[in-house]
């Protein structure tokens, strides 16, 4: 892969950079769906508990780290990579909608609410399409977007 790479979308720049930083630190929900595959999972929602959380469109509560606005609509990113089966009733409930298992992981389709949303789990897992499952959230890993302009934020 080359040293640095531009991203472009109707001829105009989104964003220039390494890969690995236009990965670990896309501008926009744009870049942020273009690099990796499987691509970022981006689900609105609003703020909570003081900016510490977003309410999804299922009333999952993903957290959040670190410093973000108080209340507003936003997007939250997550990677496929950044999720993992939770215990101990940590994360969100979700029914698994496809299971590949590929050898060394397994990628899984949840339906959240109304939503897919993609998980990479770094183990061999015995879920099958239907079973009702609990993913936990990296929370140091996550994006947050600006729902209106779908800038990255902070």
């Amino acid at each position: 892969m080359a040293d640095r790479i531009v991203v472009m979308r109707d001829g105009i720049v989104e964003q220039v950079g390494a890969p690995l930083d236009l990965y670990d630190r896309p501008n926009n929900t744009f870049v942020a769906s273009f690099i990796g595959s499987p691509s970022m999972n981006l689900l609105p929602g609003l703020l909570t508990n003081g900016g510490k959380s977003v309410r999804v469109e299922s009333g999952a509560e993903l957290p959040l780290e670190g410093t973000s606005p108080a209340a507003g609509k936003v997007i939250y990113g997550i990677r496929p990579e950044h999720l993992h089966l939770a215990t101990d009733g940590e994360g969100f409930e979700a029914v698994a909608t496809n299971v590949e298992p590929t050898g060394s992981e397994t990628l899984v389709q949840v339906r959240v609410g109304e939503q897919i949303v993609s998980a990479q789990l770094r183990d061999r897992v015995h879920i099958r399409a239907g079973d009702t499952v609990r993913l936990g959230v990296q929370a140091a890993k996550a994006h947050l977007f600006d729902a209106e302009t779908s800038q990255r934020l902070g």
